[in-house]
């Protein structure tokens, strides 16, 4: 019986270069990052932490992109209805604390379909932001 081959969401050439243009910006605005990168199952395909970024923020990061697919959008989308007055209060606590609803993650889309998602933690959230959109912008 022949085995079927699993054809990835998301291939290592297309994660190292969504990282790759990832930290090109965070060298650009002078903040180290950590960088992560999951396939459309959410599970890790490619993460780096560029020298000095918070160790803290590791799993963060991870977690970022892992919340990118599980609801299929930016964290910056989550944050409002997430606040104590918010129809999704509460939200961060699911999956075992591995939502994360603060701005740095973005969905990656190739023709149309989401094959994977970047997350970005270590520096403000607006330095997570534009960082995590430089990566998803070498898709």
């Amino acid at each position: 019986m022949a085995a079927e081959k699993i054809k990835d969401s998301l291939t290592r050439q297309d994660a190292r270069r969504v990282i790759d243009a990832a930290m090109a910006r965070a060298v650009e605005i002078g903040q180290p990052q950590d960088i992560a990168v999951v396939d459309a199952g959410g599970n890790l395909k490619a993460h780096v932490r560029m020298d000095t970024a918070n160790i803290g923020s590791i799993h963060i990061s991870i977690n970022k992109a892992y919340t990118s697919i599980a609801f299929q959008c930016q964290t910056k989308d989550l944050t409002d209805i997430t606040r104590h007055d918010g129809d999704l209060y509460g939200l961060n606590d699911a999956h075992g604390g591995r939502i994360v609803v603060f701005p740095g993650r973005i969905p990656l889309v190739r023709d149309g379909h989401i094959v994977g998602a970047i997350g970005v933690s270590t520096g403000t959230i607006e330095q997570d932001q534009t960082v995590a959109e430089a990566g998803a912008a070498a898709m």
